[in-house]
């Protein structure tokens, strides 16, 4: 069983608690005019790019042989005597691999930024919008893992969030933790379109 692990590397990684106070604050005077339905439609948007991202994963791991049980049903991945091990497969992916990883990395930011734009008129909101979306993606992505191929077994259990600049290395319980606070910065800093500004 893996020990709890307070930090995250590298350490500037663990700024990123700070980033859901910090718009909260930001967005405290005149509040986010952000409408149910636009969160609701980026909500499906982002669940359904999670899962895809999941799914990703899975087949990379699957054809460079890091996915115990894969010739077999999905039954057989979920039940492999050998645990899928994610902390393991970045050493293992082949640099070539690896290249292509970093780029749809950079490319999924550009989607969930490209929605948040799409999606409001105003910085704030566009900003808001996409902590939002980013936040039910990362959720839905482990979501996603666990339903296939029952990773991770644990909160503690240590992931590779990013590769952009370098690997930032954190148990999964973080960047559930910081996507969870991202939701609730921008859930509790939304008003009515009918409520005045203070």
């Amino acid at each position: 069983m893996e020990k709890f692990q307070l930090w995250a590397e590298p350490w500037w990684v663990n700024l990123l608690v700070l980033v859901p106070f910090l718009v909260s604050w930001l967005w405290r005077r005149n509040g986010l005019l952000l409408a149910k339905r636009q969160l609701m439609v980026l909500s499906i948007f982002a669940l359904s790019f999670g899962f895809v991202e999941a799914a990703v994963v899975v087949y990379l791991r699957a054809a460079i042989g890091l996915l115990p049980g894969y010739h077999g049903t999905l039954f057989d991945i979920q039940h492999s005597p050998a645990a899928y091990q994610q902390q393991s497969s970045v050493a293992a992916v082949p640099p070539g691999l690896l290249t292509i990883e970093v780029v749809r990395e950079a490319a999924t930011m550009l989607m969930l930024l490209s929605v948040a734009l799409l999606a409001a008129a105003r910085a704030a909101e566009r900003w808001a919008l996409f902590l939002w979306a980013f936040a039910v993606w990362d959720i839905s992505y482990y979501a996603g893992l666990w339903a296939t191929v029952r990773w991770p077994m644990s909160l503690k259990d240590p992931d590779v969030l990013f590769l952009i600049p370098v690997p930032w290395i954190a148990q999964v319980w973080f960047p559930l933790l910081v996507s969870g606070l991202s939701m609730a910065a921008v859930a509790f800093s939304r008003k009515s379109a009918g409520q005045p500004t203070v």
